[in-house]
C-alpha cells in the first residue's frame, strides 16, 4: 500500500450486518429435540394401540419439527457465509428469509386446520374423548416447555459482535417464526382440551371443530403479521417517507444544495443503508455531509454522491442543471444522472 493511501481505512465501511443469536439457536435445538422425541413417542404409541388421535398429533408435531430444522439451517447458513463477499451487506437477511418461509408454512398449517375443521363440522365423526384429551394434554405440556425455552430470545439478543448505539437489541424473524409455531401448537392444544371436555361432559361435540376454526383464524393472523414484517425487508422497501423527507430537508436547508436521488432501505432486520445524490454550486467535502447527517442513527451504511453545478450562466441548460437564478433545479428523485461529475462517497462512522 502506497503512502498516500495509508489511511484508506477511514473511508471503508463494515458490510457485514449479520448477527448471531446464540441463545436463541441453542434453545431452538432443545425445542427440536423435545418435539422429535414427543413425535416419535406418539407415532409409536398410536401404531401399537391403534389410536388415530395419537398418530395424527405425532405427524402434526413432525410439521413443527421441520419448521425448527429450517430455523436452525438459516442460523447455520448465515454463520457460514457471514464473511462471504458475494453477499453485499452480509447475511443479515437470511434470518428474515427464514422467518418469511416459516410464516408461509404456518399459514398452510392454519389452512389445513380450517379445512379439516369445516369438514368435521359438516360430517361429524366419533370422538374418543379420553385418548384425545390425553394427546392434547401431552401436546400442551411439551409446547409450554418450548414456549418458555424460546420466549427470552425471540425478540432481543445482545451478544452479537456488532455494536451500534442505536440498536438496543434486534428482531430475529427466524426465531420469531419458531416461537409462533410452538405458540400455535400450544393454542391448538388448549382450545382442543376445552372443546373435548365440553364434548365429554356436556355433549357439545360441535365445539371441537369450532375451536379448530378459531385456532386457524388466530394462527393465520400471526402468520400474516410475520409475512408483513419480513416481505418489505426482502423486497428492499424504502424507509418511512417521513424519515426520508427529514433526510432530504437536512441537506437541502444548506444553501443551494439539491437532493436529486435518495434511497434508504433495510439491509438486515435492523440495519439501514442510504444512498444520496446531490448537486450544488459549492459542494462541501464528504466529512461535512457525514457530520450533517450524524444524528440519523438508523443509517448504518451511508454513501453520498456529490455533483458540482457549473452551468449557471446558461439558462438553456436542462432542468437537471443549474439555471441562472442562483439555485439548482432537479426533478425530484430523478434516477438518470450525469456521471461525468466527480463522485465523493461519505461513510458513516459509528
Amino acid at each position: 500500500m502506497t503512502a498516500e493511501f495509508h489511511s484508506i481505512a477511514r473511508w471503508q465501511q463494515d458490510h457485514d450486518f449479520s448477527k448471531e443469536n446464540i441463545g436463541g439457536e441453542r434453545s431452538t435445538k432443545l425445542v427440536l429435540a423435545l418435539t422429535v422425541i414427543t413425535m416419535l413417542a406418539e407415532i409409536i404409541a398410536g401404531t401399537v394401540y391403534g389410536s388415530m388421535a395419537l398418530l395424527a398429533d405425532g405427524w402434526h408435531m413432525g410439521t413443527h419439527a421441520a419448521a425448527f430444522m429450517l430455523t436452525l439451517f438459516a442460523y447455520a447458513y448465515a454463520r457460514k457465509n457471514a464473511t462471504n463477499p458475494r453477499f453485499a451487506f452480509g447475511t443479515g437477511k437470511v434470518s428474515v428469509l427464514g422467518g418469511f418461509t416459516s410464516a408461509v408454512a404456518l399459514g398452510l398449517v392454519a389452512l389445513v386446520m380450517a379445512v379439516e375443521s369445516v369438514l368435521r363440522l359438516l360430517s361429524p365423526e366419533q370422538i374418543h374423548f379420553n385418548q384425545a384429551i390425553l394427546v392434547a394434554v401431552i401436546g400442551l405440556t411439551v409446547n409450554i416447555i418450548s414456549v418458555f425455552l424460546l420466549k427470552d430470545h425471540h425478540s432481543h439478543e445482545h451478544g452479537h459482535h456488532h455494536e451500534h448505539h442505536d440498536h438496543q437489541g434486534h428482531d430475529d424473524h427466524n426465531l420469531k417464526a419458531a416461537y409462533f409455531h410452538v405458540m400455535a401448537d400450544a393454542l391448538t392444544s388448549l382450545l382442543a382440551i376445552g372443546a373435548l371436555l365440553a364434548g365429554k361432559y356436556m355433549g357439545a361435540n360441535w365445539l371441537d371443530p369450532i375451536m379448530g376454526i378459531v385456532g386457524a383464524i388466530i394462527i393465520s393472523r400471526w402468520a400474516w403479521g410475520l409475512i408483513r414484517q419480513t416481505s418489505p425487508i426482502l423486497l428492499d422497501a424504502s424507509a418511512e417517507p417521513s424519515y426520508v423527507r427529514q433526510l432530504v430537508q437536512r441537506i437541502e436547508v444548506e444553501g443551494d444544495h439539491k437532493v436529486t436521488d435518495v434511497h434508504v432501505w433495510k439491509v438486515s432486520a435492523d440495519h439501514h443503508a442510504a444512498m444520496i445524490s446531490l448537486v450544488s454550486h459549492q459542494p462541501k467535502d464528504t466529512d461535512y455531509y457525514h457530520d450533517l447527517l450524524a444524528d440519523f442513527g438508523q443509517i448504518d451504511h451511508l454513501t453520498v454522491e456529490v455533483n458540482r453545478c457549473d452551468n449557471c450562466a446558461d439558462a438553456t441548460q436542462p432542468r437537471n442543471s443549474c439555471n441562472g437564478h442562483g439555485c439548482c433545479h432537479a426533478d425530484d428523485h430523478d434516477h438518470d444522472h450525469d456521471h461525468d461529475h466527480d463522485h465523493d462517497h461519505a461513510h458513516h462512522r459509528h
